[in-house]
């Protein structure tokens, strides 16, 4: 583990398939360079807040962007952004809710827990692909987020 990783991008998502596409989408843009995936919400947790593996070690400085699916194995997206949203380190990252549920009460939940945006993912692959990138054009490069300071 490098301690002065450098990463753009955080996507946690469990489906292997989605995580393919989505990176597939961002390579195509050339958005693809520091891109880091991980695959369930206890393994999200330890990541973000340096536990686990991770202690000891700094949080990149450089994430600009936290994809995240709410149906995520071992701790679920709520409770990751839950997490997010109550760690002085991370918690003006920017968090789009990249998930299938369409219910409106996960929607407001997440709005609720502090969400930036909540996309739900297209079923078809070129809709899939298109809103990936569009995301990451949006957050990586239009958006002005506040320092981390």
């Amino acid at each position: 583990m490098l301690e002065h990783e450098q990463i753009d991008l955080l996507l946690i998502e469990d489906n292997p398939d989605d995580a393919d596409l989505a990176l597939r989408a961002l390579r195509k843009r050339h958005l693809l360079n520091t891109i880091k995936v991980l695959s369930d919400g206890e393994e999200a947790i330890h990541y973000l807040l340096r536990q686990g593996p991770y202690e000891g070690t700094e949080l990149p400085s450089s994430i600009k962007l936290i994809l995240l699916d709410l149906k995520l194995p071992k701790l679920n997206g709520f409770e990751v952004l839950h997490a997010i949203r109550n760690d002085e380190r991370t918690k003006r990252i920017p968090v789009v809710i990249l998930t299938s549920s369409q219910e409106d009460p996960d929607i407001q939940k997440a709005y609720a827990l502090g969400a930036n945006s909540y996309v739900v993912k297209p079923v078809d692959f070129d809709n899939f692909s298109k809103c990936v990138s569009d995301l990451g054009m949006y957050w990586l490069f239009l958006n002005k987020p506040p320092s981390h300071g």
